[in-house]
């Protein structure tokens, strides 16, 4: 198992295995039994953004754990075949080569062939341009995630205000001679604000490692184009002066 899918699975795991916990302690005399539905139903209305956000966090973290896969972003197929079938003087078969991979250092390799040829400066602008383009599509999705980590929370924490506005409002009108009435009342709307972090706490570790997951891509994919690239020409000119040589001492003895 990969680190990637480590971090997924604990911060997964974690969310559903706290969700008893917060039953339990809602509902003590249940004897362990979830009785989640009960549960929801007691939490009110904000209970039903709540779930939609934690289905969403669950969703973009699939989505996100299997779509930054390292084949997907630095294949080492495609640094195998770039090194093994490279050259310099037929750049359009690398550009296949690269056409043929879907990866995002393929990509961004690509963005640096095309302007092969020019100044070393503009192959490593047109790299960085690349990688700044395939950062933004990794990052895809991770704002709703992030959305989803900060918002959370403050939807159970409005939930636990209604709540306790309810619980007061029924102390006015019944008196304080019950106690067991309104710590009731109190744990009921304390219900949003647990399931609100429940869900919020493990997007926030979710958004922070993706994030810093694509930062490391992204540096790793412009230091490997702009080397490849480096290395290749610096072949290329190798290769040039050595089969010039012969030319220049034929002519010497003409």
């Amino acid at each position: 198992m990969s680190r990637a899918q480590k971090i997924c699975s604990l911060s997964i795991g974690g969310f559903f295995l706290a969700i008893p916990s917060v039953a339990l302690a809602a509902d003590p005399s249940s004897g362990g039994n979830w009785q989640l539905l009960s549960l929801f139903e007691k939490g009110g209305a904000m209970m039903y953004p709540i779930l939609f956000s934690s289905i969403l966090m669950l969703g973009i973290a699939i989505e996100r754990g299997y779509n930054l896969r390292r084949k997907n972003i630095i294949n080492s197929d495609f640094l195998r075949d770039v090194r093994s079938q490279w050259d310099w003087q037929n750049i359009q078969k690398t550009l296949r080569l690269c056409n043929s991979y879907d990866n995002s250092l393929s990509r961004i390799l690509k963005m640096g062939l095309l302007r092969f040829g020019g100044k070393l400066d503009e192959i490593e602008r047109a790299i960085e341009a690349g990688g700044q383009h395939e950062a933004s599509l990794m990052n895809s999705n991770l704002r709703v995630l992030g959305a989803v980590a900060n918002i959370t929370p403050m939807m159970g924490l409005l939930g636990t205000v209604i709540g306790m506005i309810k619980a007061f409002n029924v102390i006015s009108l019944s008196g304080t001679g019950n106690p067991g009435l309104v710590a009731s009342g109190i744990s009921e709307a304390l219900i949003t604000t647990a399931a609100g972090m429940l869900v919020g706490i493990p997007a926030l570790v979710l958004y922070h490692y993706f994030r810093g997951k694509i930062d490391r891509y992204v540096f790793e994919m412009e230091e490997v184009a702009i080397q490849l690239v480096e290395e290749l020409s610096y072949d290329g000119v190798v290769k040039e002066k050595s089969s010039g040589k012969p030319k220049k001492a034929a002519s010497a003895s003409k």
